[in-house]
């Protein structure tokens, strides 16, 4: 062994750990500078094909194993990983669309989604515009030669409405125009987006993925590779990255996906049931419920629901009085998200999000956790006392 100083032993040190190791975790690889054997290997280097690693940037063993299990997940192809669930849906804007452009997007999309779209417009031209989420096969009269994307979601993770997607996608393709659907409400198990016609998948890995409410992070899934490509120039020249230790957490919570989706899924449903059974709700948005709409669509594509759903509470109840009932709530706390153990609840200004909202009650979103749904109702009925202090 060469003999070293102890500040350069302190850099460079000889032992090297025995081959061999295995455990089921996998393995947190931090790294910004990657090594290679040789110049040769160095100036070989790709970056886009993932055959081989060049930078931090551009993906670590750990990295690369996250993307191709959210891939499998949605069996798709090509996976990017995003510092947020808006940052993935950044890049997929940034790599579709250039000024002159058209997209359309659901009346009923995630408000960040929107608020980018709108600074495209504001700031790049691009046309922005917005139609019916439940148009279906009505969105070919909305499409123009300059129509370069649509978006839809499934359903909106607030309102609840379920599109048809399969019909959306049938007029878009007809005219070669790709289509994104933010599946995080559906987690990739419950709508098969690729079988449904989807070009592009955008997930918000910091919900049901990390399912531990302390994780942002984003997914944008393809099976084509030039459209892939496409988005990951964008990915590159953006510098987005993700760091090791987030994706192992994302990592650690997908063999348990399933099981609590279907946990979330269940109790969900029993708690919405019984909130239709109020005559202080005038209406549960609740896919898997007949009266949601886009229900049929939902039973004919869908094959679970997870637990997030909204409600509107009889018109007679003042904002002030949702308020406190959301106040009250002792297991049910305020925040935004979902898809973690606790249970969540938020009131929202759906008229001033939705131009023409047909309804006058206070709507209010419901994330239903872990917890036992006979005591998340049991906090909900006392809260609902306070609506007649």
């Amino acid at each position: 062994m060469e003999k070293k100083s102890v500040q350069t032993a302190l850099v460079h040190n000889d032992y090297v750990p025995p081959a061999g190791f295995g455990a089921f975790p996998v393995a947190i690889h931090h790294a910004s500078t990657v090594l290679f054997a040789n110049v040769a290997a160095m100036r070989s280097r790709n970056w886009q094909d993932k055959s081989s690693y060049t930078y931090g940037l551009h993906g670590t063993p750990t990295t690369f194993t996250l993307e191709a299990r959210l891939a499998a997940i949605e069996k798709g192809r090509h996976c990017l990983l995003a510092p947020s669930g808006l940052a993935a849906i950044a890049m997929v804007h940034m790599a579709l669309l250039r000024s002159g452009d058209d997209v359309l997007i659901p009346d009923n999309i995630y408000n960040p989604n929107r608020e980018f779209a709108n600074a495209m417009a504001h700031d790049y031209g691009v046309q922005v515009r917005y139609y019916d989420p439940l148009v279906g096969a009505g969105i070919a009269a909305l499409l123009q030669d300059n129509t370069k994307l649509v978006w839809t979601e499934a359903p909106g993770s607030v309102s609840m409405e379920v599109p048809d997607i399969p019909a959306i996608c049938q007029a878009a393709h007809a005219r070669g125009i790709k289509v994104a659907l933010d599946n995080t409400w559906a987690a990739g198990l419950a709508f098969a987006a690729f079988d449904h016609g989807v070009d592009i998948v955008m997930q918000a890995l910091t919900k049901y993925q990390s399912g531990g409410s302390d994780v942002l992070m984003g997914a944008v899934i393809t099976r084509d590779e030039a459209l892939h490509q496409r988005i990951e120039t964008v990915h590159m020249r953006l510098g987005l990255g993700v760091g090791a230790d987030d994706c192992y957490l994302v990592l650690r919570g997908l063999p348990t996906l399933k099981l609590r989706f279907d946990a979330h899924d269940t109790n969900g449903r029993a708690v919405a049931g019984w909130l239709k059974s109020r005559p202080e709700i005038a209406s549960v948005l609740h896919p898997a419920f007949p009266d949601c709409p886009g229900h049929d669509i939902w039973r004919r594509d869908f094959t679970g629901s997870g637990g997030l759903f909204s409600v509107i509470f009889d018109d007679r109840y003042s904002e002030a009085q949702t308020d406190r009932f959301i106040d009250s709530l002792r297991l049910f706390r305020i925040g935004f998200s979902w898809g973690g153990a606790n249970s969540l609840c938020v009131p929202y200004r759906i008229w001033q999000m939705r131009d023409g909202w047909p309804g006058k009650g206070q709507l209010v979103r419901f994330n239903v956790g872990l917890e036992d749904p006979a005591d998340l109702i049991a906090d909900i009925e006392q809260a609902l006392r306070t609506l007649q202090a």
